[in-house]
């Protein structure tokens, strides 16, 4: 009896546990959409911009992010990328908190994974964060960093922009790679909808 009664303790400290280990992101998610109404989604592969295939590796763990998200969605992963019905472009950014009437995550220089303030930034990297402290943030604490993904779907054949998405969110770590799946998920919650821009929708990282 007393075996029992410390497995059940055990499975309940686990599942205790796994609750903790999850957190909530709120983010600022901004859509456009000019989605037919009677078009479903159906294939699609990602494209890459030239800027892009210089940085495999980064675009590669974008692309694994955002594959959850295109999913629940209701697309799937054309197994030739020359027949996809959409492709899909994506991108993500760190920058300081203080943001530019002129930022627009398309049109990031260096391409759509660049930090404006952190040139050779890349998720997880830290460069530059010391001079991040030392201009203008000096004497008014630790900086807080506005976290960015952007995701745009065209159609394949015609080139036509059908959907685009993004998610802000903010904190005081310029690390991004835990949060690119719960950002991507925010970012496709209500496709194939529009909405008041921007709006809160609130998805769960795991801590670990």
């Amino acid at each position: 009896m007393r075996k029992l009664l410390m497995l059940t303790a055990l499975a309940a400290a686990l599942g205790v546990t796994g609750c903790a280990s999850l957190r909530d992101l709120s983010n600022d998610v901004s859509t456009y959409s000019q989605w037919p109404a009677e078009r479903k989604p159906t294939t699609y592969a990602f494209e890459r911009l030239p800027s892009q295939l210089a940085r495999p590796d980064q675009q590669q763990m974008l692309e694994d992010s955002a594959r959850r998200a295109m999913e629940a969605a209701g697309f799937a992963p054309a197994t030739d990328p020359a027949s996809a019905d959409f492709v899909v472009q994506l991108g993500a950014r760190v920058n300081p908190s203080e943001r530019s009437l002129y930022d627009d995550p398309f049109w990031w220089h260096g391409g759509l994974y660049h930090s404006r303030f952190y040139p050779g930034f890349h998720p997880g990297f830290r460069r530059g964060y010391g001079y991040g402290l030392g201009f203008g943030y000096g004497g008014y604490g630790m900086p807080t960093y506005e976290r960015e993904v952007a995701l745009l779907i065209r159609d394949r054949k015609t080139g036509t922009p059908l959907y685009e998405a993004r998610a802000v969110n903010d904190g005081g770590s310029p690390s991004i790679n835990s949060l690119l799946s719960a950002m991507f998920e925010a970012a496709m919650k209500d496709f194939p909808n529009g909405g008041v821009n921007p709006r809160r929708i609130v998805t769960q990282v795991g801590n670990g």
